[in-house]
């Protein structure tokens, strides 16, 4: 997997490391200097700052003191909670957090060995589609002696600042991290795919079944170690970090930490009554201000519980902004939850093996109909097909299917100011099964996503079998950037773009005739089908015929009376003649 990482602007950590060990002397980063620009876009804002390295804080500096936890993370002086609570969902995944944190044990200070210190460390992020492996010296701000930014509980260790340093190098400055989507920061992490949810519109609160169901997936995606996160809507600015009578606050993220079913009870009678309650378990990265209602640490209702079963969940009664909830009280009082999916690809897993597609692409504007490729969304109907369009196939009768469009960053952009993302999203429209062209009229839309200024847009949605197209648009036309599709699928898609308008011109279409015509056939029914089994079932299916090209449907098991909705698309050299469509079927035995 890290085979192909990249070094974040060529800087190499082991090159430079051997360079400042050979010179005596500690690195100093040039890209990323001890000065108010990587902290500030525009000017210092918190009086005089002083960058010192960890030895100059305490006598005896370490990347981890007593192992990684989710408690090691305070946030500081930046509006970074999203940032803040990403990291400390990747505390506790330590298979995630050593990818992100390479050669750790290398890096970590040894007394024994003083000599191996550089000032130098370097940390891995997914960025764009590629692993990046970013090299910083390690002075941080201070104010006071104190860091200014993200630390953690022990004042002698330093893994979570240094991290926080890393991914502001990439962002462009500190300042740049202020206000951000924890989605993207979980995607960061972890190369996976971010699905948020709108537990308002799903009425989780209120529809017990609905709700249960989710929390089955949470529970799936926790016990797969992927990382979630949640919070409550601020819809305006003076509810920004506004904190509730029952203790949450709004428009803050937070880091789920643990999700269990816990047996209520006591003694051997727990173990025979089948009363279970759904928990969840979250983290403030403020390391204070916990939820007050009912589960939280010191409130009666852990008196249902076992001592043991409590010792297992980790209960304590101290506020250091970690505490459980039933899962009803946090589908009433959470607005937005964030599933990051690690989307398994590995043959030899015992979980579900997802097929992964990779498209690179862009929005580009040009005069020419023909060559633009920035059209905007299905609202501007004389421009949208001019848009990219990728074709992928569905070859189950029904397959679960997972589409992300990510567009390149724009947040990095400190000289200019904060990047604003363009409101992006795609649709998915089914088409002809031989459909090898671009599209240049309108299809079937069988579904979309929504439309977002977010750096990522994802859907997941049940397809029958056939051929669709996507199509990754912004919402206005004209608009140019990058982006990156990713399509997951339960057997290969064969994923492609749509580059040519027509079939090409050669040097035989002079002789034989270059076809003109483009005929669409649309089969949608065949009943009343002759030639059944003896027990009248049959497996139908439909061929089309034209000028030596077929195009076959799917069998369709145990019918007489098949919808078929199978569509083809012939180029014709000889329009006059016909079209031939056979129907037939597979019989089968019963035995």
């Amino acid at each position: 997997m890290f085979s192909s990482v990249k070094a974040y602007e060529g800087q190499q950590y082991s090159t430079l490391k051997r360079q400042c060990l050979l010179s005596g002397r500690l690195f100093e980063d040039p890209l990323f200097p001890a000065v108010d620009d990587s902290l500030f876009y525009l000017g210092n804002r918190i009086g005089r700052v002083h960058w010192k390295r960890p030895g100059e804080l305490c006598d005896d500096p370490h990347l981890f003191v007593d192992g990684i936890s989710a408690h090691d993370l305070h946030q500081g002086q930046l509006g970074n909670c999203w940032f803040v609570a990403a990291c400390t969902s990747l505390a506790s995944r330590e298979s995630l957090w050593q990818k992100v944190i390479p050669d750790w044990k290398e890096q970590e200070w040894d007394p024994e060995k003083a000599d191996s210190y550089a000032g130098i460390f370097h940390f891995r992020f997914w960025r764009f589609g590629d692993w990046v492996d970013v090299v910083i010296d390690d002075r941080l701000p201070t104010v006071d002696n104190q860091l200014v930014y993200c630390h953690s509980n022990d004042s002698n260790e330093f893994w979570s600042a240094l991290v926080e340093k890393a991914y502001a190098k990439v962002y462009g400055c500190y300042e740049a991290l202020d206000g951000g989507n924890t989605a993207d920061a979980l995607v960061d992490f972890t190369g996976g795919v971010s699905e948020p949810m709108d537990l308002l519109e799903g009425q989780f609160a209120q529809d017990e079944v609905a709700r249960n169901q989710l929390f089955e997936r949470v529970l799936k995606v926790h016990n797969r170690d992927g990382l979630i996160s949640c919070s409550i809507r601020a819809t305006t600015i003076e509810d920004m970090e506004a904190r509730l009578d029952c203790g949450l606050v709004k428009g803050h993220a937070y880091a789920v930490t643990d999700v269990r079913k816990v047996r209520l009870g006591h003694g051997l009678l727990a173990y025979f009554k089948s009363e279970k309650l759904h928990m969840i378990r979250m983290r403030n990265p403020w390391g204070e201000k916990e939820w007050s209602g009912p589960w939280s640490d010191s409130s009666e209702e852990w008196k249902k519980v076992s001592k043991s079963e409590r010792e297992k969940l980790g209960v304590t009664v101290q506020d250091d902004g970690e505490f459980w909830m039933n899962f009803e009280d946090f589908c009433h009082y959470f607005t937005d939850l964030i599933l990051c999916r690690l989307i398994n690809t590995s043959y030899l897993s015992i979980h579900k093996t997802w097929e992964e597609e990779v498209m690179r692409g862009s929005w580009i504007h040009r005069d020419d109909p023909l060559r633009n490729r920035a059209g905007g969304c299905i609202n501007h109907k004389t421009t949208f097909l001019q848009n990219p369009q990728y074709v992928f196939d569905v070859r189950k009768v029904e397959d679960e299917v997972l589409i992300c469009l990510q567009q390149k960053e724009r947040r990095a952009t400190p000289k200019e100011g904060k990047g604003e993302n363009l409101a992006i999203g795609f649709d998915i429209h089914r088409v002809e099964l031989n459909r090898k062209y671009r599209m240049h009229s309108a299809q079937q839309k069988v579904a979309g996503s929504i439309y977002i200024n977010s750096r990522c847009v994802f859907l997941r949605k049940e397809l029958k079998e056939g051929r669709y197209v996507i199509i990754p648009t912004t919402f206005d036309p004209g608009q140019k950037g990058e982006f990156l599709l990713r399509v997951f699928t339960d057997v290969p898609s064969d994923c492609k773009e749509l580059t040519l308008d027509e079939p090409p011109q050669t040097c035989w279409t002079g002789m034989c005739g270059y076809p003109q015509l483009v005929t669409q056939v649309h089969v949608l029914s065949a009943e009343g089908l002759q030639g059944q089994d003896a027990n009248g079932a049959s497996d139908p299916y439909v061929i089309i015929t034209c000028e030596g090209e077929k195009v076959r449907s799917p069998v369709h098991k145990d019918t007489r009376c098949p919808s078929f909705d199978v569509k083809g698309i012939f180029y014709r050299k000889k329009p006059k003649e016909g079209i031939h469509i056979e129907v037939s079927w597979k019989s089968t035995i019963r035995m």
